[in-house]
């Protein structure tokens, strides 16, 4: 078998054809989405072998959650340069490889009897580290394959696929655990990556141009940690990004938190079953596959920037059925409110994907989207331990409410910027 040949920059890119009639557009949004499927499934599988193999307790089983968050804290700027450097193909075949055999050593650890939680310890952290190799790549690659005008119709055809991934993976992966087991499960999770990694191979990206405008090449490589931090510069030369970036930060770090305490408010406060739960947050996942559906028209319609900040705004009063939400059918009220706050995310994350795809020059694409993971997702783990404490402090009522109207509030960040003026993306690298 012949490697595929990459493919002329100006060719048969995605741009100039309909997505779905890409070859390579195609093999990007199926392998992704079986890639997501694996991750979705693995975080099932994850905890249930800690809880009942291991039979680990509540703090340790925290810490996968914690040593799964916190390479984005430590790597994602290192990654940035390194995804600049380097062919992205390769890297994110090498990162799915490395991810596949580190999951499908789980099964024969527990068989040969090596298998301790220090040991999922370590396969949880060194995956999480490919893992932010991997999707700091992943988002460089796709300006690569389309046009610019055509970014938001293709994040919003990825983030279905991701939506439609995270609604069917947990129900996959509780069926596999009941079917042939925890420990197997790791085996079907090990060969999502392999399909990633396959149509990855199969994939033409274009190469990339050389050269660059006088403004670009102010970005020149000089030390290591000078290189490191080019993508936190250009951020801070760009008030729209900034912008962004303190809105999707805040919303973060509010949305973590809420996470942390959200089971237990529904089991305890609305006194919901294991079904009920369930059947919220699939109602949730719908929400974020809807607004994937209507993105591309959405954006059209109410202008590619202006919808940023439309997207934080306006579905706010409906996260307010959280917290209002009591006993029986106030279930009801708050899957409607995750809905919401789903829908919400699916149609920003787009959006503002979109926006700093445009906008940033290719040869600072890896650097940029590394400084975003690392402030964005770096705040993960801080904001999961702040849901639990106000929890544990002011009540989980409370605590949901502090939560939901800190995610609202993110939107202040976008409504007072220059965004409020513009109606669709301004020229590239502008």
């Amino acid at each position: 078998m012949t490697r595929p040949e990459p493919a002329p920059l100006e060719g048969e890119r995605a741009g100039s054809a309909p997505l779905l009639r890409s070859r390579d557009f195609l093999l990007l949004l199926g392998g992704q989405t079986v890639g997501e499927l694996g991750f979705r499934v693995s975080g099932v599988a994850v905890p249930l072998l800690a809880a009942s193999t291991l039979k680990a307790d509540v703090f340790e089983i925290a810490l996968l959650t914690f040593l799964t968050w916190l390479p984005y804290l430590l790597f994602s700027l290192p990654a940035g340069m390194i995804v600049d450097r380097v062919d992205l193909r390769k890297l994110m075949i090498l990162c799915d490889v490395v991810r596949m055999a580190l999951m499908l050593s789980l099964p024969p650890a527990g068989f040969a009897g090596w298998l301790t939680l220090w040991y999922l310890y370590v396969v949880v952290g060194v995956c999480g580290v490919f893992t932010v190799l991997f999707n700091v790549a992943y988002k460089s690659v796709l300006p690569r394959l389309v046009r610019p005008e055509r970014l938001v119709d293709a994040n919003a055809k990825l983030a279905m696929g991701q939506d439609s991934a995270e609604l069917a993976g947990p129900a996959v992966g509780g069926a596999l655990i009941d079917l042939i087991g925890t420990a197997k499960t790791f085996l079907a999770n090990g060969l999502t990556f392999l399909v990633s990694a396959l149509t990855l191979w199969l994939i033409r990206l274009p190469q990339e141009r050389s050269g660059g405008t006088a403004r670009e090449r102010t970005f020149e490589r000089t030390s290591v940690r000078a290189e490191m931090t080019q993508g936190l510069t250009f951020i801070g030369s760009r008030p729209v990004l900034r912008a962004i970036l303190a809105c999707t930060t805040t919303s973060n770090f509010f949305v973590i938190a809420k996470n942390s305490i959200e089971v237990t408010f529904l089991v305890r406060e609305l006194h919901a079953s294991s079904v009920g739960v369930g059947l919220v947050f699939s109602v949730s996942a719908v929400g974020g596959v809807a607004a994937g559906a209507v993105a591309a028209r959405l954006s059209a319609w109410i202008g590619a920037a202006r919808v940023i900040w439309v997207a934080m705004t306006v579905p706010g009063p409906l996260y307010l059925l959280m917290p209002l939400a009591g006993q029986g059918r106030g279930l009801l009220l708050y899957g409607l409110g995750l809905a919401a706050f789903a829908a919400n995310a699916g149609l920003y994350n787009i959006a503002a994907n979109s926006y700093q795809q445009h906008i940033t020059p290719s040869h600072l694409l890896g650097r940029v989207n590394a400084a975003f993971m690392w402030i964005c997702l770096g705040v993960i783990p801080f904001g999961a331990l702040f849901g639990g404490l106000l929890g544990s402090w002011l009540g989980l009522r409370t605590a949901l409410w502090i939560c939901v109207l800190g995610v609202w509030s993110a939107a202040l960040f976008v409504l007072f910027s220059p965004l409020r003026g513009m109606r669709d993306m301004p020229a590239e690298g502008s």
